[in-house]
């Protein structure tokens, strides 16, 4: 099944001169889209459940983020080329467990992402909040609701029936190995400690890849993203590649946020990020302390489920 996925039209209201433009704003104010399912759309708060700014690294006075620069510490120091090509080889193979996607949402329930220093509840609300925000501004696009709500299943690695893999394998902003580290990435002074770091093959600005190579031929550091995309991919999905392209680089911040890398895209990779920075936005604002009633809404979920995905997946 082939669906067509329009680029997405955006109106921006400029609060200093109440003119609306067509474009994407990325970094002057808030996107919002011109199809809702009412009058409202979902706005950004300016503080998370803490009280504070979003992705916030620098409040050193904060035990949790305290624990969050650590944890980037031992992700910058571990992922390595040889890390991540490992890790595909053994994940890849897809044989750890047989499951249906809502019983993964579930699954869920039991983790905690240590290096989000915006929220502290467990992951299925945070899918929930996702896609009902989605899903209230962009009523046609069933897919993107979809795709927010499975976007981060691929966490369950952190289990013990996926390996019990460390959280700095799992979860975290997302980056290419294999080239030199670009300084946008959070906390970039512990890549002084990644073994890659003295290898200079990895050490220039495309590395052992080529400019517009596409991102589907760059290495990007191990994680949930990488791992549901593959699921996805592997089982068959019929979601639009929209959408396995939110998958997979949701969480590589350097890019559709800071704009490193770019040098790395094709084409296709710059049209699919009009989507991704969309996305973005829902993933992260979205994050409350306001729970959604799952099994209120579990009935829509599960048709789009049986939409685009088969009955069970290997995992």
């Amino acid at each position: 099944m082939t669906i067509s996925v329009q680029t997405p039209v955006f109106e921006y209201e400029d609060s200093t001169t109440n003119k609306k433009t067509g474009e994407l704003q990325l970094d002057s104010g808030i996107p919002m889209s011109k199809v809702s399912s009412d009058d409202e759309v979902f706005l950004a708060p300016e503080m998370n459940a803490f009280g504070r700014q979003f992705r916030d690294y620098a409040d050193t006075n904060s035990e949790r983020q305290k624990g969050v620069e650590h944890f980037y510490k031992t992700q910058h120091t571990n992922q390595t080329v040889d890390f991540v090509k490992k890790m595909r080889s053994e994940y890849g193979k897809l044989d750890k467990m047989v499951m249906n996607i809502w019983e993964c949402c579930e699954l869920l329930n039991e983790v905690v992402d240590e290096s989000d220093p915006d929220l502290d509840e467990p992951q299925i609300q945070h899918l929930l909040q996702s896609a009902e925000a989605i899903r209230k501004d962009y009523p046609n696009e069933d897919w993107l609701h979809l795709t927010a709500l499975i976007h981060d299943l691929g966490k369950v690695l952190t289990l013990p029936q996926f390996g019990e893999l460390p959280q700095w394998a799992v979860v975290g902003d997302t980056f290419p190995v294999g080239c030199a580290f670009d300084e946008s990435n959070v906390h970039h002074k512990y890549f002084m400690e990644n073994p890659d770091i003295n290898n200079p093959k990895y050490n220039t600005k495309a590395g052992i890849y080529s400019e517009g190579c596409g991102l589907e031929n760059v290495n990007m550091s191990w994680g949930h993203d990488d791992y549901m995309y593959m699921v996805a991919k592997e089982n068959g999905s019929t979601l639009p590649f929209a959408g396995l392209f939110i998958i997979r680089y949701h969480s590589f911040y350097p890019l559709h946020t800071a704009g490193a890398y770019t040098h790395l895209m094709n084409e296709e990779d710059k049209e699919n990020l009009k989507w991704l920075h969309v996305f973005n936005k829902y993933d992260l604002y979205s994050k409350s302390k306001v729970h959604i009633d799952v099994e209120k809404v579990k009935p829509y979920y599960m048709s789009l489920i049986n939409k685009y995905f088969p009955e069970n997946l290997r995992w």
